[in-house]
């Protein structure tokens, strides 16, 4: 008879009846592995509104509210890096929410924004949707951006070649107007962690209002909430499931808050991360300037959060969340969304404070060349008319330049075309009141043409009229040349609230005809001025940079005006 064979289960009665213990026991017990986690980690890094600000802005753009309720000075692209080097990591994808260019300084403008696209690239950005200050060139320009080739007027810059760019550019709802396919790819998929991501970029569907005609020629901008839900079902479709809407749109706030409380008024942003489909997990939003983190229920009643984070390169938003490894589904209680202040008291990042160094002293020789002079601020600051000083000495500036030409009586200008002060306080090595073409450029970016048009005296009526829309919550006042003068009165409706409208002193009928200026982007009814396509003769003459440093050349040292041209009533 064969000797009884001793199993596991044997030894351990024999142990426990004898009370013996044998060190060697516990390495027969071959505990179990621990389960794979049944989740994986990702941080979306995203940025918004950068507009070309390689150097740190100035001014009230230079500065945000900080978590403890400080004003802080905040942007720039090395100080910008060094915080996105301490926030990064491999779980992460970086991402943007549009108008990345456009309106930018001269150390980008002046090639064509290559420098920043390089630099983002660099950075590591991922994917970006558009947002309208993309097509200020148009779409073929921005396919160039994307793609590679070199500038087909101005050539190559002095980097060399353009390669294109590093990160995706996205937009849903832009159509072409003939065929309706996508203008642009509506989607990107990233995959992290082994985890699929997709993102759907989304552009305000108000482009065309605030976009230059040229610009969006051929295009079609849809509402972005059905465009988006359409774009997602592709992404299910192909099997991804966590998905990310990128929408340059966005809402106004409560000023001096901290950059992660919500205190939003609802607007547009609100109504897109609201209406977009339960697929979206979060919605990372731009366009309003904004700095802010909200929550809100998507369809289907889950949490779901919309953020916006600022501009300049002010503030970066971190938002981490959690991936079902068998789903794909983001695990919507763990979305942690952060507004990181892009604070200045870190060292800037070396490589990219030599990158900004080299593109400044390319561009050098143009932004140093002094223009003019003024002997005081010439502010955007308005009274309760909307009448600046620095409108007005733009609509001067305007009114000048196409008289001869154009044969121009009266000049306005819109007020968000204006991005900053002219400061008498030396700004480098210049001298106190000295204006530099740079200086000129920061507050004229766009390179608007000038252009005339004829309008009755009742058409003027009319454009002065639309200062107030969406029932009176927009309100756009535009500047006007010294040559006009008019009566404001708020107590009265929207539509009859404009009266006594002179040009030079002389009262305006409702036949005569008027020869009116402005730039080309308000001339194609821009800011939803729409009665300056009723215009006719139309003509066109320089670009706006150029009228207003010609202005400074042939009236320097220029004084702060009265701002006395709009009448307020009672």
């Amino acid at each position: 008879m064969s000797a009884p064979t001793l199993t596991r289960i044997g030894l351990a009665s024999l142990v426990a009846a004898t009370g013996l213990a044998f060190a060697a026991a516990p390495a027969l017990a071959h505990p179990k592995p621990p389960k794979p986690a049944k989740t994986v980690p990702v941080r979306l890094l995203a940025i918004n509104d950068f507009h070309g600000n390689l150097e740190p802005p100035t001014g009230s753009g230079g500065a945000i509210v900080n978590e403890s309720g400080v004003s802080v000075p905040a942007g720039g692209a090395a100080y910008m890096a060094t915080h996105i080097k301490s926030l990064a990591n491999k779980d992460t994808v970086m991402v943007a929410a549009g108008d990345l260019i456009g309106a930018t300084p001269l150390i980008s403008a002046a090639y064509h924004d290559e420098p920043t696209v390089d630099l983002l690239g660099k950075l590591g950005l991922d994917v970006s949707s558009v947002g309208n200050h993309e097509f200020d060139e148009g779409i073929t320009e921005l396919k160039r951006i994307q793609d590679g080739g070199c500038h087909p007027t101005d050539g190559c810059s002095p980097a060399g070649k353009w390669k294109g760019s590093d990160y995706d550019y996205v937009g849903a709802n832009i159509l072409k107007e003939k065929s309706d396919r996508y203008a642009l790819p509506p989607v990107a998929i990233k995959k992290v962690n082994g985890v699929k991501v997709g993102f759907v970029g989304l552009v305000t569907q108000t482009t065309p209002t605030i976009v230059t005609a040229s610009g969006i020629a051929g295009l079609k901008f849809t509402e972005e909430v059905a465009a988006g839900n359409r774009a997602a079902r592709l992404l299910r479709a192909a099997g991804v499931k966590a998905i990310v809407a990128l929408v340059h749109e966005g809402d106004s706030i409560t000023p001096n808050q901290s950059p992660d409380a919500c205190p939003v008024t609802p607007g547009a942003g609100t109504r897109i991360a609201q209406g977009l489909s339960p697929d979206f997990d979060v919605v990372v939003m731009g366009h309003s300037h904004q700095a802010y983190i909200c929550k809100t229920k998507d369809p289907a009643g889950q949490d779901r959060y919309y953020t916006q984070g600022s501009s300049f390169g002010r503030v970066l938003t971190t938002i981490d969340f959690q991936v079902d490894k068998k789903t794909g589904e983001v695990v919507r209680s763990s979305v942690t969304p952060d507004n990181h202040v892009v604070t200045r008291d870190v060292t800037p990042d070396a490589f990219t404070t030599q990158y900004v160094q080299t593109w400044k002293d390319r561009v050098a020789t143009v932004a140093n060349k002094p223009v003019g002079s003024i002997t005081a601020d010439l502010t955007r600051s308005s009274g309760p008319t909307g009448e600046t000083i620095l409108g007005d000495v733009i609509a001067d500036a305007q009114l000048e330049a196409t008289k001869t030409g154009g044969n121009a009586e009266i000049a306005l200008m819109n007020p968000g075309g204006v991005r900053a002060d002219f400061t008498y306080a030396p700004s480098g090595s210049e001298g106190a009141g000295v204006v530099t073409y740079g200086e000129a450029f920061t507050v004229q970016p766009f390179n608007n043409l000038m252009q005339v048009v004829t309008l009755t005296g009742a058409k003027l009526d009319a454009l002065l009229e639309q200062q107030w829309q969406n029932g009176g919550a927009t309100t756009r006042i535009l500047q006007p040349s010294a040559s006009l003068t008019y009566t404001m009165n708020l107590s009265q409706p929207i539509g009859s609230r404009i009266s006594n409208i002179k040009i030079n002193g002389t009262p305006v009928t409702d036949a005569q005809t008027i020869r009116v200026a402005a730039n080309n982007f308000l001339v194609g009814g821009g800011d939803g001025f729409s009665v300056f396509k009723e215009g006719t003769d139309l003509w066109s003459g320089p670009l706006d940079i150029d009228a207003l440093v010609a202005y400074f050349g042939g009236h320097s040292p220029v004084a702060p005006p009265a701002v006395n041209r709009i009448t307020l009533a009672g």
